[in-house]
């Protein structure tokens, strides 16, 4: 299998130059899988159609990144990109062909340091007889992986790619990132995080992108994106970003519920974060386009929050008794629209969150991370232009979370409720102070924004974490001004 060579584009980014074809992979090889995947990948905290049986595969691409021929002890790593067929009706951000990255170690036996990355061993194809296991696992393979961002090219379907003027560190021994993540990750020493995205769309992930764009307007909120790789198609699908470690930071979600451990202050903090959000914001809203919302925009935003609560009212039950008091929030934004109401709209975070956050710990200083967006909206709609006081809106829910999450007594749940508001009203100061305009000035276009996310919590609690359920019902319970139902019951995690 040949290696790619490189050249310089007039940007300065280093890009692959055209190279052999790669070693074609034997037509049997999927169909010799699918027993594996059928049972493996719906057990997957990445995996998206949860609850619907995988009735088939389809094979997208398949790149050998390291030969997986029979014998010798070395591991060979073979990369797909798969298209899981499923029956039954699919839920809301979930397709009935969703696309998933594969990265496979290919090894004679697994020895006992990989046993739990086992996927399988298949009993037909050209793979009989091999063991089959989650490759980013195996510091050998996610190794291979740093070392082909080193040395950009092109590798039949895929296209790795490394920022002008970087230089990759080698010999960096890789450990796998064991929080649950709708990713999946690997950190290199101490130097990189390699983000390996698992559900793929097509087009430039926002995660790549915007990171990028920040990058170009000097923005130093945001770890800038050292490489990167994607398919080799006229519409490239991102894949995988490398970025710096940004060693000692704690994340926000973390940081705010050892503040509310010990009953400290932390509006200081939330201050500083509200100055960061804002200044992302000027500087993606100054290197990328921008927009008006009118009538029809503002008409059609309003609609599409009232079609996810009708259809969070139909799945969960608990919320119904709330929905025309919550409806009313975007009946008032659509009316506002028509009489002429409009706001600047942008390319902004998208899923922003404490933890999305990450504080340093010698200097304080904030920084953002992961813009994917909401990874189970298609990337089309997560690169739309939207007004700021969707993230702002996402970002007030976050501290009020962290408040009902952070299981205080009977005797502390008051106080925690205080910090969280005070939080909020300090985050709006510092954005207000760095963007020279204060989200509370826009009420309406607010309570919508947080209307819609406590929806969106909703639904997410009920398939996923029962016991949370509480947690945005009291967001709900406040929004909807319910004066005579009682606030549902809180249940800690």
């Amino acid at each position: 299998m040949s290696e790619g060579t490189t050249r310089a584009n007039p940007t300065g980014e280093t890009t692959p130059a055209p190279t052999a074809p790669p070693t074609p992979v034997p037509r049997a090889l999927l169909p010799s899988l699918v027993p594996l995947l059928r049972e493996w990948l719906p057990r997957q905290r990445w995996f998206a159609g949860k609850g619907r049986p995988v009735s088939g595969f389809s094979l997208v691409s398949a790149t050998e990144l390291l030969p997986c021929g029979a014998g010798g002890a070395a591991p060979g790593l073979l990369h797909l990109l798969v298209r899981a067929q499923q029956s039954g009706p699919p839920q809301a951000g979930t397709g009935t062909g969703d696309c998933y990255q594969l990265l496979l170690g290919i090894r004679s036996a697994l020895p006992p340091q990989l046993a739990h990355a086992l996927i399988g061993r298949p009993t037909s194809g050209p793979l009989h007889g091999r063991t089959i296991y989650e490759a980013l696992h195996d510091p050998r393979l996610a190794g291979l992986l740093l070392e082909r961002l080193r040395v950009p090219g092109r590798l039949g379907a895929l296209r790795f790619t490394r920022a002008p003027s970087t230089a990759i560190a080698s010999a960096l021994n890789p450990r796998p990132v064991t929080a649950e993540q709708s990713n999946s990750s690997v950190v290199y020493g101490d130097a990189y995080i390699l983000k390996v995205f698992r559900r793929i769309g097509a087009g430039v992930n926002p995660d790549l992108e915007l990171p990028l764009a920040l990058a170009r307007a000097g923005c130093d909120r945001v770890p800038h994106p050292t490489a990167w790789f994607e398919t080799s198609t006229a519409e490239p699908m991102t894949l995988g970003i490398l970025q710096p470690f940004l060693r000692g930071s704690a994340d926000g979600w973390q940081l705010a519920l050892n503040s509310l451990s010990v009953r400290a202050d932390f509006s200081g903090s939330a201050r500083a974060l509200g100055r960061a959000t804002a200044e992302v914001h000027t500087a993606l809203a100054a290197v990328l386009p921008t927009a008006v919302l009118r009538r029809q925009q503002i008409e059609l935003l309003a609609a599409g929050m009232t079609e996810r609560l009708d259809a969070a009212a139909a799945a969960v039950p608990a919320l119904r008794p709330y929905r025309d008091p919550l409806r009313a929030a975007f009946d008032d934004l659509a009316e506002l629209g028509r009489r002429g109401r409009t706001w600047p709209a942008q390319r902004i975070h998208g899923d922003l969150h404490l933890g999305q956050t990450l504080r340093a710990a010698l200097d304080g200083r904030w920084a953002l991370i992961d813009f994917e967006g909401e990874p189970a909206r298609p990337i089309s709609e997560r690169r739309r232009l939207q007004p700021v006081a969707r993230d702002i809106a996402g970002m007030l829910r976050s501290f009020d979370y962290a408040a009902r999450a952070s299981r205080p007594g009977p005797d502390s749940s008051a106080w925690a409720q205080e910090w969280a508001r005070r939080n909020r009203a300090a985050y709006c100061d510092g954005y207000a102070e760095a963007s020279g305009v204060d989200p509370r000035q826009e009420p309406e276009l607010m309570r919508a924004y947080e209307t819609d996310k406590a929806v969106y919590e909703v639904l997410y609690e009920a398939r996923h974490r029962p016991d949370w359920l509480s947690v945005p019902m009291a967001a709900i319970h406040r929004l909807a001004g319910s004066p005579h139902t009682s606030p549902p019951a809180p249940t800690h995690p």
